[in-house]
């Protein structure tokens, strides 16, 4: 798979605000395969909820994942980034966050003037 051409979506028209800020939404969710017992690289992911309102741990793949955001009562997002987190990894939705950013001022979505780009952090 090509990412690099994946993810040249920065360059296409994105959701934005109504003051035409780009919002940044970063969620960092599990993808969960517990019978995929010979999966390189799996670690427990904490889940919410599930089954009797249980919160478990659960193996599986935990991705980061970097959308633009229209506000209103539209639920239109662009995603622009995933990737899949390995166990032990520090920083990297941080590293993340950053390189999507410069990907799309490099991409003209961003010129010095315009609104600031805002990021914010789903929780559960």
């Amino acid at each position: 798979m090509d990412l690099g051409r994946l993810r040249r979506i920065t360059g296409l028209p994105l959701p934005r605000a109504a003051d035409g800020r780009l919002v940044l939404a970063v969620d960092v969710s599990p993808w969960l395969r517990p019978d995929a017992e010979t999966g390189p690289g799996r670690s427990f992911c904490h889940t919410y909820g599930r089954g009797e309102a249980k919160h478990q741990m659960i193996p599986g793949w935990p991705y980061s994942v970097v959308a633009a955001l229209e506000t209103g009562r539209t639920s239109w997002t662009a995603v622009l980034d995933a990737i899949r987190l390995q166990p032990g990894a520090d920083l990297v939705t941080t590293v993340q966050l950053r390189e999507v950013v410069d990907r799309l001022i490099s991409a003209g979505q961003w010129h010095e003037g315009d609104p600031e780009i805002r990021c914010r952090l789903a929780s559960p």
